[in-house]
């Protein structure tokens, strides 16, 4: 396999499996953060070994730490091998061509660097001594050479020392003012140091390298992309000379930009890198070749500015730069490539009707078939024959499993959250459908109570997706989790409400400049319909909880459509949408959802503004936001908890000072859920 296709970062933190206790039980906040998390699955050439990410999380210390582990593909009985040793922490592993070293980053020394291990098995070996911390990294073909990328400052260029060195000058004035002349001011959770990641080739072949060439140093971008890109991000061709990578130009438009372009570069940094995709104006990412290196196949978006357009998958001739789009029936939205050795087939994953599979999709033909479904696909790897894949669902975390491709022999190589948790009992669930905004067919999941009887009622916690192009599908969440609420005795109904994702492009765009009508819609319909077909449903005691978009929906519904509610949630939530489109960092996202600018089209960012309908709150509500949210700043939070104790309704704000748009930290998790269950708990009971 050419690449592999890894979804979710390894950085997520992870943890150790508790003591079992006394007796059958619903899933616990801490028992949600504290279970082990498996990722990373990856194939040595000749399938016959797997490697993959084991984090722990130390809940005491509050932090996590990842060890890579081996085990055997054909061979049921045989015992997992650590192949990294105790006391380290490791992220982004790569297996090398040859299958006889697993490299990986770690900070053990002090600095982010590549490292190795055989294998087979042995102590780690440093293989870069770079002065920066290395961010990512992609191995050459023949392993010989290495791409990197490093932060790095413009007026450094490529002078490695002189970035090491440029944040401590001594003789900088004694002040903490800084001046900008161009946004980004901050991005998601940082503030502005004026690096850019840049692309670095370093050398393998004798000691640890000291020294790398910076290439494409003709283009001012992040490579990879703040604040998620990695190394699927750019890639060798298959003879080692060329890189090819995705950038947006770092320039005073970049805020609300979303056009990455695809660039080819010399490796050895002798030539300009040349933009392949100047003519697409949208987005251009994720560029894999063919063995031969004459076709170059990458996703595309085709409207500028719109982050959650489709993307297609695309097929560009080297040499005459001709271009032919894949599959353009396919109305999915295709995560990455990983192309088979043979060049026919592409694989790879997309949201498709509330769940995430894999699939393949024929070069040739366009034609698509799905590879393994039931549940949520996180990631995978596929070599000579063997496919290894990384797959959740509602009741149950990541678990990874190996078997051939047409579905033979597929067997778990490490335990679910049953096998993590033995006390543990989760909740059922059930997808079900219903006619919504303009009669077409909306979808959503109802989640059982982990003690449920038949005959009987149960509260509800009605969870509300963010986004909002998103989707609260078969899948499993360390912070939105659903199984947390039946853990409480609560039953649970997730609608995918107009906007979601994995029911065509067109179901997808039907939420932009709509914020608060046709998802509205939806949400009352799904309620009324999961009532009528779920008689264990107590609509008389029910909570609506939402974060991000899903928070921007509890402001609007409190206006708007309250009656049903006990409580309500709001976590980093929208409240006056005139300010989120001044106050947040990426505008493409506010300027495409609202029409325009909320100077150009006021009107728009009105029409849907819950500051607008704060004299119709009644609800008691918890709000929840973090001081590092750049993308809803914690003003939109602590605005709605201004309104609702100025009006004199039951609220509370829950603040944390170090989180941003997502509460990552164990222990600030189960802060979380427990103040979030106690909410409940007071106005809907259990």
């Amino acid at each position: 396999m050419s690449r592999r296709l890894a979804l979710l970062p390894l950085l997520v933190a992870a943890a150790i499996p508790l003591a079992a206790s006394a007796a059958p039980h619903g899933l616990q906040p801490r028992e949600l953060v504290s279970m082990d998390r498996f990722s990373s699955p990856l194939l040595t050439p000749d399938g016959k070994t797997l490697v993959y990410a084991r984090r722990v999380v130390d809940f005491d210390a509050n932090k996590a730490a990842a060890a890579l582990w081996a085990q055997d593909t054909a061979n049921a009985a045989a015992k997992p091998r650590r192949l990294t040793p105790e006391g380290w922490n490791v992220n982004s592993p790569e297996i090398s061509a040859d299958g006889k070293r697993v490299y990986f980053l770690s900070s053990k020394n002090g600095s982010s660097q590549l490292y190795y291990v055989p294998t087979a098995g042995g102590a780690p070996v440093q293989a870069t001594a770079l002065p920066l911390d290395v961010g990512s990294f992609l191995l050459s073909p023949d392993g010989k050479r290495v791409a990197v990328s490093l932060e790095t400052y413009p007026a450094c260029a490529a002078d490695l020392a002189c970035n090491a060195k440029h944040g401590e000058n001594k003789d900088l004035p004694k002040t903490s003012g800084v001046v900008f002349d161009r946004m980004f001011v901050r991005h998601w959770d940082a503030w502005n140091e004026g690096k850019l990641n840049r692309l670095f080739v370093a050398d393998l072949s004798g000691k640890p390298p000291a020294t790398a060439t910076l290439v494409g140093a003709n283009v001012t971008g992040d490579v990879p992309s703040r604040p998620f890109g990695d190394a699927t991000e750019f890639g060798w061709s298959p003879d080692g000379t060329s890189i090819v990578f995705s950038a947006r130009n770092a320039d005073r438009e970049e805020p609300w930009s979303t056009n990455f372009d695809l660039y080819l570069v010399p490796a050895d940094g002798s030539a300009d890198a040349r933009n392949l995709t100047a003519d697409n104006k949208a987005w251009d990412t994720g560029g894999v070749f063919s063995a031969d290196g004459r076709t170059l196949y990458y996703r595309a978006m085709k409207r500028p500015g719109f982050e959650a357009d489709r993307f297609a998958l695309m097929a560009m001739d080297v040499a005459s730069g001709a271009k032919r789009e894949i599959a353009a029936k396919w109305d999915r939205s295709a995560d990455g490539i990983a192309l088979s050795n043979d060049g026919r087939t592409i694989y790879t994953t997309a949201q498709d009707m509330g769940e995430h599979p894999l699939f393949a999709v024929d070069v040739t033909s366009g034609a698509v078939s799905k590879v393994v479904g039931d549940g949520s696909i996180s990631s995978f790897d596929i070599e000579n024959g063997v496919l290894a894949f990384a797959r959740s669902t509602i009741k149950s975390g990541d678990q990874l499993f190996t078997g051939g491709l047409a579905g033979q022999g597929v067997r778990s190589v490490t335990p679910d959250a049953s096998g993590l948790l033995g006390d543990v009992r989760f909740g059922d669930y059930e997808q079900f459908d219903f006619k919504g905004w303009n009669g077409d067919t909306v979808r959503g999941y109802v989640v059982k109570p982990w003690n449920y009887e038949e005959g009987k009622t149960y509260p509800v916690a009605f969870l509300i997706h963010g986004g909002p192009q998103g989707s609260f599908g078969n899948g499993w969440s360390y912070r939105w989790n659903p199984q947390t609420y039946a853990g409480q005795g609560y039953a649970v109904v997730m609608i995918d409400f107009h906007g979601s994702t994995g029911y065509g492009q067109a179901f997808t765009d039907a939420i932009s400049q709509h914020w608060g009508d046709r998802p509205l819609e939806d949400l009352q319909k799904g309620w009324a319909a999961a009532q009528k077909k779920y008689a264990f449903l107590d609509g008389n005691r029910a909570c609506a909880l939402g974060a991000s978009y899903g928070g921007f929906m509890v402001n609007w519904i409190a206006g708007n459509w309250n009656e049903p509610w006990k409580c309500l949630v709001s976590h980093d939530g929208v409240f006056d949408q005139r300010m989120m489109g001044y106050a947040t960092e990426e505008l493409w996202f506010s300027e495409w959802e609202q029409g325009g600018t909320p100077f150009d089209v006021p009107k728009n960012y009105e029409r849907f503004n819950p500051v607008n309908h704060v004299d119709k709150w009644r609800v008691p509500m918890l709000v929840i936001h973090g001081q590092q949210d750049f993308r809803i700043p914690v003003e939109q939070g602590l605005g709605v908890f201004t309104a609702l104790q100025r009006r004199g309704i039951e609220s509370k704000f829950l603040y944390f000072p170090d989180e941003n748009h997502w509460v990552l930290k164990p222990q600030n998790s189960v802060k979380w859920h427990d103040t979030v269950n106690d909410w409940l708990r007071q106005h809907i009971g259990q």
